[in-house]
């Protein structure tokens, strides 16, 4: 693998300095790419090179030389970055996903389908991963947790299976340092290994700080009331999108089932949302 170079795109992202630390420790040859080089602080021997996939001209020097490419969604400019990547002499590319991908229109340029498309259209050999919702979404809640032990939000019924970010950087880079054909064409979706409810993973992140946390449920209108706040983009239509996504966690099936994904990719059992909010205890005391 040393001699097989592999560019990381969204390089200092939650998930993108798993994948990352994963090639490196294998011994990989990785390249990195972040808008911010002199503050990626990523480990010794990695690569850093200045780029953003916002401008996809900014790749072309990172794509030099590359064969393997983990690409981190940005939907505007998916369909350049893919042909840039091609012409450059990529066989592989690794895209992160989302579970609920294949509900979106692919036409909508702020999901995930189009990232998808691109690599799928591309004629390489093409991996989706597909993780389901993310634990480190939790880390929005943290300065509430901080300051009042209190989290408020609506539908504490709602059922999600959190995903630990190192298991989707870990099925990633498996992906990336096998032979590319044993997962072309291969979509692994796959959420954590517990079904919560929102209530649970409240309780759960009061054990992982060692004292409680309090759950109050809002209404869905009050939850509006909190959430909205246009000079941050969160419009109607986002917390529209949000209360719908959540409430029909509440009132229907899960929206990701149990999946053996991440142990028959990566030989490793998936981490728990107690061992999530272990690792990130520091954030919420």
């Amino acid at each position: 693998m040393s001699s097989t170079k592999i560019l990381v795109t969204g390089a200092t992202g939650n998930v993108g300095r798993g994948v990352v630390d994963e090639l490196q420790q294998a011994g990989a040859d990785v390249r990195a790419l972040t808008r911010r080089p002199e503050q990626a602080n990523l480990p010794a021997g990695v690569e850093v090179v200045r780029g953003d996939l916002a401008d996809p001209k900014t790749l072309i020097p990172a794509l030099a030389g590359v064969a393997r490419l983990y690409l981190f969604p940005h939907p505007e400019t998916a369909q350049e970055v893919v042909d840039l990547a091609k012409a450059a002499g990529v066989a592989q590319i690794v895209v992160l996903s989302s579970a609920l991908a294949d509900q979106e229109d692919p036409e909508d340029e702020t999901g995930n389908r189009p990232v998808e498309l691109a690599a799928q259209r591309s004629g390489l050999a093409w991996t989706l991963v597909r993780p389901g919702e993310f634990a480190a979404n939790w880390l929005d809640y943290a300065p509430d947790i901080r300051a009042t032990r209190e989290v408020r939000r609506p539908f504490g019924s709602a059922v999600s299976r959190p995903t630990h970010e190192a298991d989707i950087a870990a099925v990633a880079a498996t992906v990336l340092l096998a032979d590319p054909a044993s997962h072309a064409g291969q979509i692994y979706t796959f959420g954590g290994p517990e079904a919560l409810t929102v209530a649970e993973q409240v309780h759960i992140l009061g054990t992982a700080i060692g004292e409680p946390v309090r759950f109050v449920e809002l209404t869905p209108e009050q939850a509006r009331q909190a959430w909205l706040d246009p000079a941050e983009g969160i419009t109607h239509e986002v917390v529209d999108w949000l209360l719908d996504l959540y409430g029909s966690a509440a009132n229907g099936p899960e929206q990701v089932g149990a999946s053996d994904a991440v142990e028959r990719v990566t030989g490793r059992k998936p981490r728990t949302f107690l061992e999530w909010a272990t690792d990130h205890a520091a954030a919420f005391r």
